[in-house]
């Protein structure tokens, strides 16, 4: 597969603020701090060929296999075999995590989203639509969430992150987007919780947060590569569909996925 370097202007620098808990080394005592999330200007052109999408971030470092997260220099591979799933997946989108502490901004991992190439088949009533209009428009987020096949995001750490603080940062993106928490929801969430409590989460470590379907996500961990076995099943639509909202709605934790992710839905829709 060979991607495209797009030639069109970069994207204008994103900021938003919110409230994000992490302990990372050096860090380790300001547990709860406010911080700022910068999306870097960048661009992304795609090209599909038979069903599989390829792509080459401005400014990023590709092979034939891998793309490099611009900000970061992580590199995601363009197509995986996840653990859990039916058929390999294709990457659509790349962006990072930052943390601001003083004015010094900490990047605290890279993320990559992954999809199946089917996709597109469930995204046919937006085609035509361009990058601003698929950014404000949450009915195609809430397609992909709610199509029937596979999708992942692959986070990669790059800070030690102990696994109590991962796992309070995620609740605190999931718990506010569940407008009643069931019986159901307070299982999944006991789940999620005890799946990182006791883990060190060292940089390099790389984590699967796979939706095989609305109401059940698969998490895998694995320490120095791609995860190959489900480390806990999420069985909650509510829980799940917070988590994805956290990450691709109107709020997004990460500016720079969502809109490298966008970038990739027009490809796609165009």
């Amino acid at each position: 597969m060979v991607g495209l370097v797009s030639t069109r202007a970069p994207f204008t620098t994103i900021h938003s603020r919110s409230t994000f808990k992490l302990g990372i080394s050096r860090c380790n005592s300001l547990n709860s701090l406010r911080y700022g999330l910068e999306c870097p200007s960048s661009s992304l052109n795609w090209s599909l060929k038979k069903d599989a999408i390829s792509l080459a971030p401005r400014a990023s470092v590709e092979s034939v296999d891998y793309v490099a997260e611009p900000a970061t220099k992580v590199k995601f591979p363009k197509e995986v075999t996840v653990p859990g799933c039916t058929k390999s997946l294709v990457l659509l989108g790349t962006g990072y995590r930052e943390k601001v502490f003083a004015i010094i901004g900490v990047k605290v991992y890279a993320a990559g989203f992954f999809v199946n190439s089917s996709i597109k088949e469930h995204l046919s009533s937006s085609k035509g639509k361009i990058e601003k209009e698929i950014s404000v428009d949450s009915s195609i987020f809430n397609s992909i969430f709610n199509a029937p096949c596979e999708k992942s995001l692959n986070i990669k750490l790059v800070r030690n992150v102990d696994g109590k603080t991962f796992w309070d940062a995620l609740n605190d993106v999931i718990t506010p987007r569940i407008k009643e928490i069931t019986g159901t929801d307070e299982v999944a969430l006991s789940v999620f919780r005890t799946t990182f409590m006791d883990r060190t989460l060292k940089e390099g470590t790389s984590i699967l947060l796979t939706w095989v379907e609305p109401s059940m996500l698969l998490i895998s961990i694995s320490a120095d590569r791609l995860p190959s076995n489900v480390d806990a099943k999420i069985e909650s639509s509510n829980v799940n569909s917070a988590l994805f909202d956290g990450f691709f709605g109107d709020s997004p934790v990460s500016p720079s996925l969502k809109s490298s992710v966008v970038s990739g839905l027009e490809a796609i829709l165009n």
